[in-house]
């Protein structure tokens, strides 16, 4: 049976050399899937059929550990809280790399699938969704870079197992696009949602980042990907656009935690200012102080090293 007949099948594939532990959370009005959580060894796929109008999110956790009589246990990055390998209605607990679905209702309905890999919640691995059997611009997106290795020191968690939103970490409203920075226009990128968006341009960095982010196809079927191959990073850097809010037929996702650009060949603007020591610039909160340009500097030499 095909995606577009009856809903999308999603098939996650762990290309990672370590076991991962899958979660998924159907949203409030969908049906939960076979599974909400489970262990994916290296190598392993698994699929699951959604219905049409299912909505929900897929994240990997690592370094779980559960107890082989009680069945009891957590994980480092990703955990859901259950102190299960299902994570039974539970999201998951930041730093982790969310997948993001509304699915339609087939090809033939012209309801449209939005999909998206959110970094808004942070990033614990690689992860890329790839659409096939589908119609429409149907691009691959995700996050391919590990991102843990060029985290700024004030996001890193969990001995660099996992990097934190500048959100999670600070809790500013700026950085959290809450209270009197709660709209679209007030919400702008700050340095550490750049540095999210120039290893990974086609993920979501913060929560209004929908130009760049959000992606639509129809009647398709979804592989996401841990730890994904070199082909499979060559295709989630395709020139593909994605969805433009204001010209679909239903609004993108809401990402994350909170309510709700650029090529990976082009640095941002603001690198340079760091490089040259052009900006004194400091990030406040509460009364501390948070001095990004030593990070943001290692961040570009490890960013050149790997173009």
């Amino acid at each position: 049976m095909t995606g577009g007949s009856f809903g999308a099948t999603f098939t996650m594939i762990n290309r990672c050399d370590y076991v991962v532990w899958p979660g998924i959370l159907a949203n409030a009005g969908s049906s939960r899937l076979d599974s909400t959580g489970f262990e994916l060894p290296p190598g392993g796929t698994r699929s699951f059929q959604a219905p049409p109008g299912w909505s929900g999110r897929f994240w990997g956790r690592t370094g779980c550990f559960f107890d082989g009589i009680t069945g009891q246990g957590s994980c480092a990055t990703g955990d859901c809280g259950s102190n299960q390998v299902e994570c039974n209605g539970a999201g998951a607990n930041p730093p982790a790399t969310l997948a993001e679905f509304t699915v339609g209702s087939g090809s033939n309905s012209g309801l449209q699938d939005f999909y998206d890999v959110s970094l808004v919640d942070g990033y614990n691995l690689p992860m890329i969704v790839e659409a096939s059997g589908g119609s429409g611009s149907c691009s691959s997106t995700g996050c391919v870079t590990d991102l843990n290795r060029m985290c700024p020191n004030e996001l890193r968690t969990g001995d660099g197992k996992a990097c934190k939103s500048a959100c999670e970490a600070f809790g500013n409203p700026e950085y959290c696009c809450s209270g009197a920075y709660g709209t679209p226009a007030a919400c702008r990128p700050s340095v550490y949602s750049e540095i999210f968006k120039t290893a990974c341009p086609k993920s979501y960095s913060y929560a209004y980042d929908d130009a760049t982010s959000t992606f639509t196809c129809s009647g398709a079927d979804y592989t996401i990907t841990f730890c994904p191959s070199t082909t499979s990073q060559k295709s989630s850097r395709d020139s593909s656009s994605p969805a433009t809010p204001g010209t679909t037929d239903e609004p993108p996702l809401a990402t994350g935690t909170v309510d709700g650009s650029g090529s990976q060949d082009n640095l941002p603007a603001w690198l340079p200012n760091f490089v040259i020591g052009g900006s004194s610039n400091t990030i406040s909160n509460s009364g501390l102080h948070f001095t990004p340009v030593a990070s943001a500097a290692t961040f570009l030499m490890l960013y050149i090293l790997q173009l």
